[in-house]
């Protein structure tokens, strides 16, 4: 076949098939031009999902009539002035959104630059272009698409229903919206109102956070980290949420580089990484953070729709990453986000037939703890508990003796977890802080302090171990008992001393110290299963979290371990000084606190 230069028109319209994927797309493109121009107001609106009308209006420097004729001009942009792609300092730069949208779409630009008496409009259809007429129009732009891929109807049967066109045009907005908080956005659908976000004032944290708190929640608000970290000419910024605040998926999470929203492996990848010890591996971090550094440092020029970058240092940019991620979460120390609707659930609670008391005097799963002024009534406490309340528990088993009375309410104030005052079911701790009350679930409070205590002493050269009297055999399948020996080295460096004990058995003589007479059986065969899901190849130092926590959920304090006072405070102080206490290894918060206006507004007192 003959070599011959394409038609301009089919080249545009291959150009839009790289650059206009969904109407999402086409907004994309005409609201960074809107960024580009200046505009303090950005209004879209989207008839049929937008496949029938797109509008975007700004309030920006505006273009004039020649401006407006060479705008629809493949490769034509204001954006490159030095004609350096090493420095790019705008959204827009490569030329090609406009005549790619005038080829598949009736493309129609109205505009009238700041000072200027009156305005000028464009028409595109199909790729043919019109000629600049006046027009009315206030200053700034006004760009129209109508019947999108009209002239490429093939693409037609690739759209979603004009609901989830939406949402992806949405979804495109919200992320422009959190780089650029000093600009007003508005979507509707022409029927309703879809998005309304005003410009935020402030100083530019205050505008960031009340920007992403419009978008992603008051609940994310109130859960967020602040992060600030700077090295070798790059600085990293912008609010994370706390591990207790997370989601089934990585959709939540708002990567931002130079102002410009991306998706990119690297960077998902380092929030991963930084969340590696407090979060689950099926949870995903909530995040919006922007990365700035000089413009010769980064490639924006490597996908058509400019969504991926190439970093020229990337392991400076995982490190900082990591590393600022990390500080942040540290510095939280035990705070844990507030389970959302936690308290618009207590909320609906209605008032309830009390049960009749036992013979004891209170139900069996609630064992207050002994005040030195048993004659007065605390929260959690009965005013004048009968004797039988001390002489049996949960299934007619005698309560362990409270070692140490609880302090007096003067010291309140000197604990952010409060005071035990009680244990509920023997699995929850109740404790009174000088302004509510806060419950703790013992075990993952308990697993968390294990976790971090089995992280400082590999720091410190490695974990004490204890030697078993009789080594406990464990039963197996061949497969599960062979990866297990074959890491058997390594696993010593964890304090689990295993060897073979016949086919499908292995012997284990030494656990970790900080197991103490936890589940062996289980934690054997649950690191053999996670041995099977990452693959002989995968050093157990590289997986350190998973092993490092998988021994200390087994080494915790169970769920139906009854605790003295003398224990429910050692715990509670121990969170106070743990990083990461207010959350588990898994994600899950460690407790949960009422303030006392909370609980006078569940009885009406409010």
């Amino acid at each position: 076949m003959t070599i011959r230069l394409l038609p301009p028109n089919l080249v545009n319209q291959i150009a839009a098939g790289e650059v206009v994927e969904r109407p999402a797309s086409a907004v994309k493109e005409l609201v960074e031009n809107a960024i580009d121009a200046g505009a303090g107001r950005i209004e879209v609106v989207l008839a049929e999902g937008g496949q029938a009308l797109i509008a975007v209006t700004d309030d920006g420097i505006g273009m004039t009539s020649d401006e407006l004729a060479l705008a629809v001009e493949r490769h034509a942009t204001s954006k490159l002035p030095d004609d350096d792609l090493q420095h790019i300092r705008h959204m827009g730069f490569r030329g090609e959104a406009l005549p790619s949208i005038g080829s598949v779409a009736r493309l129609r630009l109205t505009s009238r630059p700041r000072g200027a008496d009156s305005a000028w409009t464009l028409l595109v259809e199909g790729g043919a272009k019109g000629r600049p007429e006046p027009a009315a129009h206030p200053f700034g732009t006004r760009i129209e698409v109508r019947d999108l891929f009209f002239a490429t109807p093939a693409r037609l049967k690739f759209l979603k229903n004009p609901r989830t066109e939406l949402m992806h045009a949405r979804d495109v907005l919200e992320r422009l919206a959190m780089a650029h908080p000093r600009i007003a956005f508005g979507l509707s659908d022409e029927a309703r109102p879809v998005l309304k976000l005003p410009a935020s004032g402030g100083d530019d944290e205050t505008a960031r956070l009340e920007r992403l708190a419009a978008i992603l929640g008051r609940d994310f608000a109130r859960a967020a980290l602040s992060v600030e970290a700077e090295r070798e000419g790059l600085r990293l910024s912008g609010l994370v949420g706390l591990p207790t605040f997370n989601k089934a998926t990585a959709a939540a999470q708002y990567l931002f580089v130079n102002g410009r929203p991306v998706r990119d492996r690297l960077l998902g990848g380092a929030v991963r990484g930084a969340y590696q010890d407090v979060l689950a591996h099926d949870r995903h971090a909530v995040v919006a953070l922007f990365l700035d550094l000089p413009s010769d440092e980064v490639d924006v020029n490597v996908h058509p729709a400019k969504a991926e970058v190439r970093f020229r240092e990337p392991g400076l940019v995982r490190g900082l990453i990591v590393g600022g991620l990390k500080h942040a979460l540290a510095a939280a120390g035990h705070r844990a986000a507030a389970p959302s609707g936690g308290i618009g659930a207590l909320g609906l609670a209605r008032p309830v037939v009390a049960p009749q008391p036992q013979a004891g005097g209170f139900s069996a799963a609630w064992r207050p703890v002994p005040r030195p002024n048993p004659g007065g009534f605390e929260m959690g406490a009965a005013a004048q508990a009968p004797l039988g309340l001390a002489e049996e528990g949960p299934q007619g088993r005698p309560l362990p003796p409270a070692e140490a009375p609880a302090p007096v309410d003067a010291s309140l104030a000197a604990y952010p977890l409060g005071v035990a005052r009680g244990q509920v079911h023997d699995t929850y701790i109740i404790a009174q802080t000088a302004d509510g009350l806060v419950i703790v679930d013992q075990h993952a409070a308990h697993e968390r302090l294990v976790y971090e205590r089995m992280k400082d002493a590999l720091a410190a050269g490695g974990i004490a171990r204890q030697g078993l009297l009789i080594p406990e055999v464990v039963e197996m399948e061949e497969a599960a008992c062979a990866r297990l020996l074959a890491k058997a080295g390594a696993l010593a460096e964890f304090g689990l001393a295993i060897e073979s004990f016949g086919p499908g058995a292995v012997a284990v003589r030494e656990v970790p110290a900080l197991l103490g007479d936890g589940d062996v059986q289980g934690l054997v065969r649950d690191l053999a299963d996670q041995l099977a899901e990452w693959g002989e190849a995968t050093a157990l130092e590289e997986r350190l979290a998973h092993v490092c926590g998988t021994i200390a959920c087994h080494g915790s304090v169970r769920a139906g371990r009854a605790l003295n006072a003398a224990e429910m405070n050692a715990l509670l102080r121990q969170m106070e000084a743990t990083p990461h206490s207010g959350q588990c290894n898994h994600g899950r918060p460690t407790y949960v606190e009422l303030k006392l206006a909370d609980i006078e507004r569940l009885f009406g007192r409010r």
